[in-house]
């Protein structure tokens, strides 16, 4: 009995910072990181910088590769910022990473004054957005979207899986302008390379195609959306799945020709808080453009400051875990 005890304890710790891949599922270690690295090896106006987080957000592999490029900014994130725009102004592409809470609670007027304003070209890419840790609401950055969206002018990235960031990672230093692209970081799960996927910045992709249910996702939520998509298909429930990872701006003529398919249930599946998030940008969308779907659903994370504890128990806790969002579809179906 001690031992089950024991080892269930030993579970609980180790999730709160666990990968956000399931068991069995494949991975690749540091996709940002490496991206990166391969990028500026051509690139030597790219620089690397963080306010002391070069390990957790896999940019150690840029400080390795290119030390005469790297910052290390300490543990001052309104400093990262404003660096990071006085060096855009200098002709390079900075990629400015933290985690997410810091990097959009601490330091947005910084964001907003010194790089968004200016429309500086400053990449700031942030590791644990929405519920990928188990730290409590000091760690979660569960309104990232929703305060990063309100910035005219800033691009919005929010990656599926280690292939979304890969490919991102280019584009989005070829892309004129500020960018804040959401981080997994470590190991990444890797599924997206069996529905033929390639990234494109401001395009949704349909990942596959469903008469019953439409679902829009970002970030991992697709990952999560594709597993039950394939649970529903054993009950005869089809589900189509829409990868939306360019939040702003949106690829507007895609969701609308895609929700003005008549028929299906609606939903937006986000790991971001209910206000302000995908959800809601879709939502604006269809009222602006009078398309009003059969049914319109919101799968996201409550407005509430969340727990800790153990990410697997939160997932399913809050609705976003695969079984969660299995049965929640099945009942807005019924």
């Amino acid at each position: 009995m001690n031992a089950v005890i024991e080892k269930k304890l030993r579970l609980t710790t180790s999730a709160m910072i666990a990968s956000i891949a399931s068991d069995g599922q494949r991975v690749q270690a540091a996709p940002f990181g490496k991206a990166l690295v391969e990028f500026a090896a051509n690139r030597p106006d790219i620089v690397g910088m963080t306010a002391d987080l070069g390990k957790y957000t896999d940019l150690h592999l840029f400080e390795q590769a290119f030390p005469e490029r790297f910052f290390q900014m300490g543990m001052a994130e309104q400093l990262l910022m404003a660096a990071a725009g006085g060096m855009a102004k200098e002709g390079l592409i900075p990629f400015a990473t933290t985690y997410a809470v810091f990097g959009t609670r601490r330091a947005y007027d910084f964001i907003h004054q010194v790089i968004a304003e200016e429309n500086l070209n400053v990449k700031i890419c942030c590791a644990l957005p929405g519920l990928t840790t188990g730290y409590g609401p000091s760690h979660q950055a569960t309104e990232d979207l929703a305060m990063m969206r309100a910035i005219p002018g800033l691009t919005i990235v929010d990656p599926c899986d280690a292939l979304d960031i890969e490919q991102a990672v280019p584009q989005i230093a070829e892309h004129q302008g500020p960018v804040y692209m959401r981080l997994l970081r470590g190991n990444v799960p890797l599924v997206l390379d069996e529905y033929d996927y390639k990234f494109e910045l401001g395009k949704a992709k349909m990942l596959r195609e469903g008469a019953d249910v439409l679902v829009i996702s970002s970030g991992f939520m697709t990952m999560r959306t594709l597993e039950v998509a394939k649970q529903l298909e054993a009950d005869r429930v089809s589900v189509a799945v829409l990868h939306c990872p360019t939040i702003k701006p949106l690829d507007e003529s895609t969701l609308l020709a895609e929700v003005r398919k008549p028929g299906r249930l609606v939903v937006v599946a986000e790991n971001h808080s209910i206000v302000g998030g995908l959800g809601e940008a879709v939502a604006s969308l269809l009222m602006r453009e009078g398309v009003m779907p059969t049914k319109f659903r919101m799968l996201a994370l409550p407005d509430a400051f969340l727990d800790a504890g153990a990410l697997p128990t939160l997932h399913d806790r809050y609705g976003i875990s695969a079984e969660k969002m299995n049965s929640r579809i099945k009942a807005w179906l019924a």
